[in-house]
């Protein structure tokens, strides 16, 4: 979908990243008990994806409070949404029916990224 901006709107968005991806948030269906026996499976694979340059993030959502809502959220690079969805139901909790998932694509635009890397003790921040 084309949206026919105004000349200098339409000039900070021609700089934008508008960097294809896509979430997949996923929910449990299942009592926390079974989740556990595939967490290892399931963290596995995660960090396969992670490696492989296929996860750009992941991990829980939670409510203000800090407590844990059961709904998680996983950031993918992939060509379409074919190639998503099958990294999407390739995870042991999806392909075991124990979570579901939706997806969406998602245009990463802003934003910023700050390494901080001293030599002098060979320590890194990340913010």
């Amino acid at each position: 979908m084309t949206v026919n901006h105004p000349p200098h709107i339409a000039a900070l968005h021609e700089k934008m990243l508008r960097k294809r991806l896509w979430v997949v948030i996923t929910k449990a269906v299942a009592p926390r008990e079974e989740l556990a026996k595939l967490l290892e499976a399931h963290l596995r694979h995660q960090i396969r994806l992670e490696k492989e340059g296929i996860m750009f993030g992941a991990g829980p959502l939670s409510n203000p409070d800090g407590s844990p809502t059961g709904t998680g959220m996983i950031i993918i690079r992939a060509d379409s949404e074919a190639d998503a969805r099958r990294i999407a139901d390739q995870d042991p909790f999806h392909s075991s029916g124990l979570r579901t998932y939706t997806l969406q694509q998602w245009s990463l635009n802003e934003g910023r990224l700050t390494i901080t890397v001293d030599f002098s003790d060979q320590t890194y921040r990340l913010t």
